[in-house]
């Protein structure tokens, strides 16, 4: 079976995913583009800063067929939330990018930008040009004791030049300065998930992500099926050390492997050693020791059975000793 069998909606994260920067990501609108014949292909994203329209119009320039109804922001998400905390039309302190405007006034929201029009509550996103005296408006608003919501908890962003500060980051200044925590809406947040579950009614979603910590943590979170796809921030090294709630349910080099067969994971045990066989590759686990048995042909399947060997051992990787060329 492929990872699509059985799929009636992919939700694709997009940094690191489909495209890093103005780069679209090797094969992946190809892929995309042939499984978008057999299933709805949605985006789903925790980027703030731009309206679903710009990134649809993002996608249709690299090929895509996209349009904005296909993408499901984490803006969307938190507006939702915000709307069941304050009353209807309240005044919105927005620290944010354009994305996250649109979707507060399209709820009605009045927005404003400063804490001296007596906000009834803060919602805060990530937008390259937020700095200290954004931050220090919220700040200042939040000491009231309002409602805060945020859109994601991202600590790093995938950007052309290389890994950029995130949300989370900027959170965390407030944060500091107000002594509590906003309510989270994007991913790894069951609310944005859910969300993407009942827009497009799904039933069987296949969530693909390059992080284990928003992508898959949030898709297991929601009882999703999950792809770690190794073309982001998440390399081998990270799938080998996933925590049991951020564990993928396939791990795929690239998105052609979408369509691909995926092997099935067989394994066996024998005097306390247990071996774990993908394709024709194989690694042994005995105690906390794992080996290559037979590197095989495809790294990506030696990669798959560690992987399979200790997720299943429910040992945490730093009590592991796990041999480099599983995962190198």
């Amino acid at each position: 079976m492929t990872p699509l069998d059985g799929t009636d909606v992919i939700f694709a994260d997009l940094d690191g995913v489909v495209y890093v920067g103005d780069e679209s990501v090797p094969h992946a609108v190809e892929a995309l583009t042939t499984a978008s014949t057999r299933q709805r292909v949605a985006y789903i994203t925790n980027n703030a800063s731009r309206t679903t329209e710009h990134v649809a119009t993002h996608l249709r320039s690299m090929g895509l067929s996209a349009t904005a109804d296909d993408v499901v922001s984490s803006p969307q998400a938190a507006v939702k939330i915000l709307s069941t905390l304050i009353a209807p039309r309240s005044t919105v302190l927005v620290i944010g990018g354009e994305g996250l405007i649109a979707e507060v006034e399209r709820a009605n929201f009045r927005v404003t930008d400063s804490a001296n029009d007596a906000p009834a509550a803060v919602i805060q996103g990530f937008a390259p040009t937020v700095g200290w005296v954004h931050l220090a408006e919220a700040s200042f608003a939040l000491h009231a004791g309002i409602p805060w919501v945020a859109t994601n908890t991202d600590w790093t962003i995938p950007v052309a030049r290389g890994i950029a500060p995130g949300n989370g980051t900027l959170v965390s200044a407030v944060h500091l300065a107000v002594g509590r925590l906003p309510v989270f809406a994007g991913k790894p947040e069951r609310a944005i998930f859910d969300f993407a579950r009942e827009k497009f009614a799904a039933e069987n979603p296949l969530v693909i992500g390059d992080r284990l910590d928003t992508d898959i943590l949030g898709a297991n979170r929601a009882g999703m099926r999950s792809a770690l796809v190794l073309t982001g921030i998440d390399g081998p090294k990270q799938a080998i050390a996933a925590a049991e709630n951020q564990q993928p349910s396939y791990i795929l080099r690239d998105l052609r492997e979408l369509s691909m067969e995926y092997p099935e994971s067989v394994v066996s045990q024998k005097s306390g050693t247990v071996t774990v066989s993908v394709g024709n590759s194989s690694v042994t686990m005995k105690e906390n020791v794992v080996k290559v048995k037979r590197k095989g042909s495809d790294p990506i399947n030696l990669l798959r059975a560690g992987c399979t060997a200790i997720y299943r051992s429910g040992l945490r990787i730093y009590g592991l000793d796990v041999e480099p060329a599983i995962y190198s």
